[in-house]
């Protein structure tokens, strides 16, 4: 049996997305922007994301010894991770799921899962108890509803499965937020969740917290415009609200560079992010 359901229609998946996010009052931001940032940046992502395939391998790393019967990765993007879960497990069925379509067009020809799946984390178009092994890497940050996402992963996991999530906590990109705080006092980056509510939705989640911690990853840039466009090719643009519109003027920008300056260090301009690293498991029926 196809562990998709059938009586959910790519139409749905999207219509649930819109449904949702009319009625949630979050300063996170519109997963529909969420979607088509990413899906324009399919082409551009895999060149500059020095960061995600650190925190991927990272979270690999952490998983426990196990042979999955079938994997998700979760917020596949291009199916780097997805090529690396076949290659770790190649006797399991692994599904690719992401919310942009731009994503998954980009993914599937370069192989690594058998299914590709249009769909929303909070809302899986998956059977229950469909999925052995949940791996999800700088994705869930964008879901405005996390508790709804660990839902979601008990339900879909069999007893005994694991849930290994990689996440974006508040301290994210600091030094440019602070700089352009400087600078207008405008939401300028994206915002994300306190450390605390990763941890306190995870323990009210049902799943056993095997490890759940944060680690700071600093990436050095020569200058603010190298910066700038390695976010705009990972497509992570400032889509909340709140953020300003029209064209940034010169003037503007040449304020913030000379206050990031500020942050300069021997190896360039950092840029600290920090990540979440999380394995939950299913508790097992007993």
């Amino acid at each position: 049996m196809s562990p998709v359901m059938t009586d959910l229609s790519h139409c749905a998946v999207l219509k649930a997305v819109k449904q949702q996010q009319a009625t949630i009052q979050n300063p996170l931001p519109d997963k529909r922007q969420v979607a088509a940032s990413f899906s324009k940046a399919a082409a551009s992502y895999d060149s500059v994301a020095e960061l995600q395939r650190a925190v991927g391998a990272e979270l690999m790393s952490r998983l426990p010894q196990m042979t999955p019967f079938r994997w998700l990765d979760l917020g596949s993007g291009t199916g780097y991770f997805s090529r690396a879960l076949a290659q770790t497990f190649p006797d399991s069925e692994g599904i690719a799921l992401d919310i942009a379509e731009g994503m998954l067009r980009h993914a599937r020809p370069l192989g690594g899962a058998q299914h590709y799946v249009a769909g929303d984390a909070e809302n899986l178009p998956l059977r229950e108890g469909s999925v052995e092994l949940m791996f999800s890497s700088l994705a869930v940050q964008w879901c405005s509803d996390f508790a709804a996402v660990l839902s979601e992963a008990n339900r879909v996991l069999q007893p005994g499965g694991v849930f290994g999530f990689a996440s974006l906590c508040v301290g994210t990109l600091y030094e440019l937020r602070d700089s352009w705080q400087a600078v207008d006092g405008m939401v300028h980056v994206n915002r994300f969740r306190e450390f605390d509510d990763y941890q306190a939705l995870c323990a009210a989640s049902g799943l056993q917290v095997r490890s759940l911690d944060v680690l700071p990853h600093v990436l050095h840039y020569p200058d603010v415009r190298s910066l700038t466009h390695e976010l705009k090719a990972l497509g992570v643009l400032n889509i909340n609200p709140g953020r300003p519109g029209g064209l940034t003027g010169r003037a503007r920008i040449q304020a913030l560079i000379e206050a990031y300056e500020g942050f300069r260090q021997e190896k360039g301009l950092p840029a600290t992010y920090q990540v979440v690293y999380a394995v939950l498991e299913k508790p097992a029926i007993v």
